[in-house]
């Protein structure tokens, strides 16, 4: 057994921050003492890292990945290897990712088409969520089904019509059967009906650039299809996640949701909260690098979604990470902006970018740490294994460097792009050395982990609804 120390630094959680040293015996948090306690010096270990002058935090769980996922005639470029590595490289510990149910197929055929992608190839930890991609009786039945062995999110599109889209008749039905089985209903909620009528007419206009992605997807077509998708989960008693919220008009339907005490909940992005229309208006086709959908809104909307995760109206950030490269990928949209995968790449800044908010006063520490750790480890069933610094919980631990300063770069980040939505954005704040279940994956800016030390993870349900 395998016996480490974490030792001299200021330990932050959602719930508390204290100097402590932390003990980590076969993969798990075995204890925390006060820096030079009897107790502390008390304990015979095999490794020490020396954490004076940092801070010891959970191992960040995103919630929201697309790894090796086809979109768009092409793939997002990381594959689980390359993104979980990324994603340590960043602090995070924990990804959870989406298999697809095939279209007219069978959710366990997705599953275990994801399953195989996974197996064997993760840096880190990984779970799924199950995308319900054709919602038939036959799929309700197998969400019973995964639920009872560890699925426990099931994501629908209000958006994609021809691809991933679900009519409100089919939400209904899912949010019905998510109502009796426990699993928490996901909502990609933009009305992609009125959407692909305005991407038509824009096209039909000439207006072809990058930058109308954002001016077709408006802001109240977001919010639009949130309300609607809070009022289908009311009638059928089932709870709601709405994923990437954007817009601040979206954000008012949670935000309203809520205030009446119904199990609503929502997550941002770092795009919504760092980027905005003008980078979808840069000259030429450099727009085309920050096409997502959601889309990037005008900085106004900003503000809204610091305020939403201040008053805890959104609970999660999580990245949406689905990177395609600028080259030969994001370039198919030359000529019509319809053609341009959507995503971003991510995984590996959120941690940085959610800090450098701390630093400018936005959130506090321990807020950092429950949007970015705690919420959606509970969120999505992960707690107390993830998520936290407890006895018994999973030793993913990170020392982080509040003091470093780094310069986000395509030529510097880990992820398998080739460019950086960030691109020369100075940052305070570095990981230095990254532990997942005990084993460091990163120790002082060197990678040390390897493909395959990542385990699936089943997950229980929704810890916010008990």
């Amino acid at each position: 057994m395998t016996r480490t120390a974490v030792r001299g630094g200021l330990v932050i959680t959602a719930a508390e921050e204290t100097r402590a040293d932390v003990l980590v015996e076969d993969g798990r948090i075995a204890a925390l003492a006060t820096p030079d306690s009897d107790f502390a010096r008390s304990w015979t270990v095999d490794r020490t890292f020396d954490a004076t002058g940092k801070y010891v935090i959970p191992g960040g769980v995103d919630a929201h990945t697309h790894l090796d996922f086809p979109f768009g005639g092409t793939a997002s470029s990381d594959t689980f290897e390359t993104g979980t590595r990324a994603a340590a490289w960043g602090g995070t510990t924990t990804v959870v990712d989406f298999a697809v149910q095939p279209r007219g197929g069978a959710l366990r055929e997705g599953l275990d088409t994801w399953h195989a992608k996974a197996q064997g190839t993760c840096a880190i930890d990984y779970a799924f969520h199950m995308i319900l991609s054709d919602v038939t009786e036959g799929a309700l039945k197998e969400m019973d089904l995964l639920v009872g062995e560890g699925v426990t999110s099931y994501k629908l599109f209000m958006a994609y019509p021809g691809v991933f889209y679900s009519d409100d008749g089919q939400i209904l039905r899912a949010m019905q059967r998510a109502a009796g089985n426990g699993g928490l209903i996901m909502m990609h909620a933009e009305n992609g009906i009125a959407i692909d009528v305005l991407v038509e007419q824009a096209l039909a206009a000439g207006h072809t650039e990058p930058r109308h992605h954002g001016e077709v997807r408006k802001a109240l077509l977001e919010a639009e299809a949130t309300h609607r998708a809070i009022q289908l989960a009311r009638v059928a008693g089932s709870p709601l996640y709405v994923v990437h919220v954007s817009a601040r008009e979206a954000l008012a339907e949670l935000a309203q949701a809520r205030d009446a005490g119904l199990p609503v909940f929502g997550e941002t992005c770092p795009q919504y909260l760092f980027l905005s229309t003008d980078n979808l208006a840069e000259p030429g086709f450099e727009g085309a690098k920050y096409v997502c959908s959601t889309p990037l809104r005008p900085q106004e909307h900003q503000e809204a979604l610091w305020r939403g995760l201040r008053t805890d109206d959104l609970q999660v950030v999580s990245t949406d990470h689905c990177p395609f490269c600028f080259s030969g990928q994001k370039e198919l949209g030359r000529g019509d902006f319809s053609k341009i995968p959507n995503g971003l790449p991510g995984v590996e800044n959120r941690m940085d970018l959610l800090h450098q908010a701390v630093v400018e006063g936005r959130i506090s520490r321990r807020r950092w740490i429950e949007i970015a750790c705690a919420a959606p480890a509970r969120m999505f069933g992960l707690a107390p294994h993830k998520g936290s610094i407890v006895p018994g919980g999973d030793a993913d631990l990170v020392i982080y460097d509040p003091h470093a300063q780094q310069t986000l770069s395509a030529r510097t980040h880990h992820m398998n792009v080739d460019y950086s939505a960030y691109e020369g954005r100075r940052i305070t704040g570095q990981v230095e050395t990254v532990l997942s279940r005990g084993e460091p994956v990163i120790d002082g800016r060197r990678f040390t982990g390897r493909a395959g030390h990542g385990r699936y993870v089943p997950r229980t349900t929704c810890q916010y609804l008990t």
